[in-house]
């Protein structure tokens, strides 16, 4: 049997025109290749969430949750907006507590010169509160609106394709590690499998 992981891909915006759409439809597409993970995506956008904290009674909740509490990991594809994150994902991310706990998280980040990574860094802040273990790497693009081609391709493709491998493959350990750490019973059960 072999053995897969349940991926997360969170888009970091909701703005109209956001450029989060190119970014994380690369990210997307390069991730159904990878037979290991099942991916599935949430946008702030499509959630209704509520504008301010309602508890899980509101069903644009009670959805997040949901499939935050069946991942294995998370991929955040964020911008930077004023040197920090946006927001709607805040907003998102303090929706749930229990569904992130003892969970990896990797980013792709984008943004002017520092490429989101000043987003990032406040970031991992705020998941370390969560329990969650955010990855060391992170696929950046600095000046993001020149490093796409008019297909929303990456103009280094080959070297974006592989920092965001490289990323996954560090992501896939984790989401063993940590998920063999929740449930080591159902760990017991299963046999052994590699991950390259």
């Amino acid at each position: 049997m072999k053995e897969t992981f349940n991926l997360a891909l969170i888009y970091g915006s909701a703005r109209e025109d956001r450029f989060c759409d190119t970014v994380a439809d690369w990210a997307i597409k390069i991730l159904k290749t990878d037979p290991d993970l099942s991916v599935d995506i949430i946008d702030p956008a499509k959630l209704d969430l509520p504008s301010r904290h309602v508890g899980n009674t509101h069903p644009g909740v009670a959805e997040l949750q949901s499939v935050l509490a069946e991942a294995d990991a998370f991929l955040v594809v964020t911008p930077e907006y004023n040197h920090s994150f946006t927001g709607e994902l805040k907003l998102l991310i303090d929706a749930a507590k229990p569904e992130w706990r003892r969970k990896p998280l990797a980013f792709v980040s984008y943004g002017g010169m520092s490429g989101g990574l000043r987003a990032v860094e406040q970031l991992r802040l705020v998941f370390a509160e969560l329990h969650v273990v955010t990855m060391r790497d992170v696929v950046s693009f600095a000046n993001v609106w020149d490093q796409f081609d008019p297909n929303g391709y990456p103009i280094d493709k080959a070297g974006s394709e592989a920092a965001l491998k490289h990323m996954v493959n560090d992501l896939k350990w984790w989401a063993r590690a940590l998920r063999d750490g929740r449930y080591p019973q159902a760990r017991a059960e299963m046999p052994e499998v590699t991950i390259s």
